[in-house]
């Protein structure tokens, strides 16, 4: 029978409806991030500088990117005979079918593939956050404190901690208590939804809690050990640490690469964050271009001028054309004479000529205020903006639009614009 001593079972169907447009026809996992990588490079790549060989990839919502970039593992080194990475979608059973319902309910479905395993202890990850951790120092933890469940927990500002997931732990780690996004949060250490399960407690607790509508981690299974007096320990991380699930902090994130000290650094040689690279030429930058604190992917060609953006590959910016403070996704080609200010653009866009983003005030989105909001213009992948428009903040577009599309050339500050046959 196969042994491991830990598997990952790695949570990546989740929509991202909070990063709008952007998650429309992808799954957040796989939405680009950095210029070259895509947000799940970061938990897949932890996984194997840490030991881990075999990784279980839990998909739901538009998996065909992300399965695809994932392929059989070979980037991570997890293209193993025994172990090494599997796409595990929802599928149909003999008594009943469903989809996945909450992130706990997601790994129930995969009980025999886990079992198969014969694990000592399975590791729950998220897909949609951006930071390096050794888990096995995590693991070390867990067996020191003869832990049940080890939960990854970090300080954050006490006025936010009502969005997290809370723990309560004692001077050793010991957690007295586990609050679920309270009013009142009694602790600043927030859950960071990384956890740790010896098998014999996870299996128990998941067969228990099978019958929980939408059952969740946060909600069902972490309560359910505490209240049977399984040990929950607290294993407090300090370093780097970002859930980019909304255009504001994905945009900070991306930002903060770029950096003169980036806090976030991905040129460490003793722990690198693999990908799925195409085969690119070099970047391209003109004679009259001008670069300034940048990242420019390979393929890139740069005619204008780039000022704090990370730009991804094969992406071409015309001559004359400014681009500041944005991110631009691989395969868009922006044309000429033309102004992009804290913008977002998804892939495989095209801009025309004199077209300008980011002008206006700062009004807030009609239609959906909370996610189209930090002041940025937001364009979801395979759009077209005809030449001569402007576009104010705080705006999505999406789609193919034309001219008409834009009452006087300007698509106002706060609006939104989704072209009939897409669904965001």
């Amino acid at each position: 029978m196969i042994k491991k001593e830990m598997i990952a079972m790695l949570l990546a169907g989740g929509q991202g409806s909070r990063l709008g447009v952007l998650t429309a026809k992808v799954a957040k996992p796989a939405v680009a991030f950095g210029g070259k990588y895509r947000i799940i490079d970061f938990p897949l790549s932890n996984c194997i500088n840490s030991g881990i060989d075999t990784v279980g990839v839990l998909t739901q919502y538009q998996p065909l990117r992300l399965n695809s970039h994932i392929g059989i593992g070979i980037p991570w080194d997890l293209d193993r005979n025994v172990g090494g990475v599997t796409i595990l979608p929802p599928y149909e059973k003999s008594t009943n079918s469903e989809w996945y319902t909450g992130t706990a309910n997601a790994i129930y479905q995969n009980l025999d593939y886990m079992e198969s395993f014969n694990p000592d202890y399975v590791l729950i990850l998220s897909g949609d956050h951006i930071y390096k951790m050794d888990y096995e120092v995590m693991l070390d933890y867990h067996k020191e404190h003869n832990a049940d469940v080890t939960i990854a927990a970090m300080p954050v500002p006490l006025e936010e901690a009502s969005r997290f997931g809370i723990v309560v732990a004692d001077e050793e780690g010991h957690i007295n208590d586990f609050q679920e996004k309270p009013k009142e949060p009694r602790s600043n250490l927030a859950s960071m939804g990384i956890y740790i399960f010896s098998w014999p407690v996870l299996k128990d607790a998941l067969v228990k809690m099978s019958d929980e509508p939408s059952c969740d981690f946060g909600k069902h299974v972490i309560p359910y050990c505490h209240e049977n007096g399984k040990r929950l320990f607290a294993y407090e991380y300090n370093g780097y640490w970002k859930d980019v699930g909304t255009l504001g902090s994905y945009w900070e994130a991306n930002m903060e690469l770029i950096d003169l000290i980036p806090e976030f650094n991905l040129y460490e040689e003793f722990w690198k964050i693999y990908t799925n690279s195409s085969i690119l030429p070099p970047q391209y930058i003109s004679d009259q271009a001008v670069v300034e604190r940048s990242i420019i992917s390979n393929g890139s060609e740069i005619y204008g001028e780039v000022r704090n953006s990370v730009i991804g590959a094969g992406v071409v910016i015309g001559k004359g054309t400014v681009v500041r403070d944005s991110i631009i996704m691989k395969d868009t080609v922006i044309g000429e004479n033309g102004v992009i200010d804290k913008s977002i653009i998804a892939e495989n866009v095209r801009i025309g000529d004199h077209v300008t983003l980011g002008i206006g005030s700062d009004v807030p989105n009609k239609e959906k205020p909370a996610i189209y909001s930090f002041g940025l213009v937001t364009i979801g992948e395979n759009s077209v903006i005809p030449s001569n428009v402007q576009i104010g903040k705080n705006t999505a577009i999406s789609g193919v639009t034309e001219a008409e599309d834009y009452p006087n050339g300007v698509l106002e500050s706060g609006e939104t614009l989704i072209k009939a046959g897409e669904r965001v």
